[in-house]
């Protein structure tokens, strides 16, 4: 679902977990296009695509639910479907795209006291 490059600065040092929150990289800009977006790095320059509109809801979801496989039932992908998903997102986080969160940067439910 995205191409593979050489690292430049996106790895995190950690391998990707979807167990864990993700969120999309602060330097990342998304471009809706009727086959999914473009994505653009800042940092690296990099260019890539996210080739359904379903997998632009999962990245753009993460940020919403406490794991990446929330997400990607939130985005009502297919059981058969996932495994292409969390290869793509695993992609996604080797070059940048996404990132891991801490558990404690979550959104916040209850008001501010």
């Amino acid at each position: 679902m995205t191409e593979r490059e050489p690292d430049r600065g996106g790895d995190t040092g950690q391998a990707f977990d979807p167990g864990r929150p993700y969120r999309r990289s602060p330097s990342v800009a998304l471009r809706p296009e009727p086959f999914g977006a473009l994505v653009y790095h800042f940092g690296t320059r990099k260019l890539s695509f996210l080739k359904t509109p379903q997998l632009v809801a999962v990245v753009t979801g993460l940020e919403r639910h406490p794991d990446v496989h929330a997400a990607i039932d939130a985005a009502g992908v297919a059981q058969a479907q996932r495994p292409a998903y969390l290869r793509a997102l695993a992609g996604l986080a080797e070059a940048g795209t996404i990132e891991p969160r801490s558990r404690t940067s979550e959104p916040e439910t209850s008001e501010a006291r």
